[in-house]
């Protein structure tokens, strides 16, 4: 097999696929872009269904509009079966994401031949070496070791692997310092999974209870909100909010003067809420231990603080799981856990969003020859990813893949020019905005709907990251 290392592509006389991670919109504009450039994909994804992490948010709506939501080969796969694209300035739900354009997309012959849901991918190596292994490591196939549904496992081996898997199913710890506190694993049935739809289908796990939450990020204040219109039908529910930082400056935002007017009104609101005493707001709270109860869970701060909740909330971000990666060389940056070349660019010490570079294959690439990192698992621990971003990147690898140096090189991202950013730490930059329809507004009132493209970035947010934050608690 020639490598990308040469400018050469992955040798298609083998016939061995091209391996890719995942089954979310990433995922699958992978395969749509490997198919273009005349390679075989072979999806694999843990989930029942294409698009399954977004199926567990499918009542957030998105800050960005369709437009930069929707990548091009797969919507040329998609207009070839008839497929009517949705209005582009419009500001879609992760159900109508899932709905309206994953499920049509894994459903047409070309992708879903090539698609297995029920399938977890949990190691991927050379074939007959561990990562010590030098000779000849460059045009050894791949080994990917995939636990189907059942409980098989089989090895696949194949040309190239793409991990598209993103990070949901690694949540940031609710203890500081990175880690887990002190009792967060004995007390995991009183904590929630991220985003829960607290008005709709986990309704009963919240109403009427005291629930706390624990974040400093637009998921934070997406759940608050729809927290406290929960408790205008249940009484008994009680609101409370934990930040590590002196402050929730940083979650309010620019109110009325914010430039993307979603989330001006989303920070707005919860001001309002705390200030009215609905949203009991606790800064300085650092989680040092959590004590299971009979009834509730005890809650006890590094500050030495305490506070009783039924459960708890976490709005803590996310991490990449580097674990099925073990036995691949790879070259990661050691604060945020992306590519090398990447990491300074995005790093949220520095860069709250900052401007997003253009980039593709050659500052994705790894020592691992044909081995990548696309899509949010690529920004490792960084907030400022976007499908657009991840886009271009898959549509970049394969073209290097492909061999074709040229157009991996050329990369392009259109971009809004206020952009989109979250502040949580780990989150995608589209999601999540107000799950109510009064916080987003029409399409043409909604954040992105109104600037024109550019082809640099998105300049947004603390021009400084959490470094300009003189505040901020040194574990944020």
């Amino acid at each position: 097999m020639n490598t990308t290392g040469s400018g050469d592509s992955v040798d298609p006389v083998k016939d061995l696929p091209v391996a890719v991670i995942g089954a979310g919109p990433v995922g699958l504009a992978t395969a749509a872009h490997l198919l273009e450039s005349g390679l075989e994909p072979l999806i694999f994804e843990a989930g029942p269904t294409a698009g399954a992490t977004i199926e567990q948010w499918r009542h957030i709506r998105l800050f960005s509009p369709w437009r930069f939501n929707l990548d091009a080969a797969a919507v040329r796969l998609l207009e070839a079966d008839r497929w009517e694209s949705p209005r582009p300035t419009a500001l879609p739900y992760g159900g109508e994401l899932i709905d309206n354009y994953l499920a049509p997309l894994a459903a047409l012959p070309a992708i879903s031949t090539r698609l297995q849901t029920g399938s977890r991918v949990i190691a991927v190596t050379r074939a007959g070496m561990d990562k010590t292994h030098t000779r000849n490591r460059a045009t050894t196939p791949f080994i990917v070791r995939v636990e189907h549904a059942g409980g098989e496992v089989r090895d696949h081996t194949v040309a190239a692997v793409i991990d598209a898997s993103g990070t949901w199913s690694t949540r940031n710890p609710l203890g500081t310092s990175g880690l887990p506190a002190i009792g967060e694993n004995t007390a995991a049935a009183r904590i929630s999974a991220p985003l829960p739809d607290v008005t709709g289908r986990d309704r009963a796990s919240f109403a009427g209870r005291r629930v706390l939450v624990v974040g400093a990020g637009h998921s934070a204040a997406n759940t608050l909100i729809n927290l406290a219109d929960l408790a205008k039908e249940e009484p008994g529910t009680t609101i409370l909010w934990a930040v590590r930082g002196a402050s929730a400056e940083k979650v309010y935002g620019g109110g009325d003067s914010d430039g993307l007017p979603a989330r001006g009104q989303l920070g707005s609101r919860l001001r309002r809420l705390v200030e009215a005493g609905t949203i009991e707001l606790l800064t300085g709270f650092g989680i040092s231990s959590l004590k299971t109860l009979d009834t509730h869970v005890s809650v006890e701060a590094v500050d030495g603080r305490t506070l009783d909740t039924d459960v708890i909330i976490p709005c803590t971000g996310f991490r990449p799981d580097l674990d099925i990666l073990r036995e691949l060389r790879l070259n990661l940056d050691p604060a945020v856990e992306a590519p090398v070349e990447l990491g300074p660019l995005i790093d949220p010490e520095f860069h709250s969003c900052g401007t997003v570079q253009p980039h593709g294959a050659r500052l994705l690439a790894h020592p691992e020859k044909d081995f990548y990192i696309v899509g949010m698992k690529s920004y490792g621990r960084a907030p400022t990813f976007l499908l657009a971003t991840g886009y271009e990147q898959v549509r970049s690898v394969a073209a290097a893949l492909a061999g074709d140096r040229e157009a991996a090189d050329t990369v392009h991202l259109e971009l809004p020019e206020t952009g989109v950013c979250s502040t949580d730490s780990g989150t995608s930059c589209d999601v999540p905005a107000a799950s109510t329809a009064d916080l987003a507004g029409s399409a043409e009132s909604g954040c992105c709907a109104a600037p024109e493209p550019v082809l640099i970035g998105f300049p947004t947010g603390l021009v400084h990251g959490r470094s300009a934050e003189q505040k901020e608690d040194t574990n944020s």
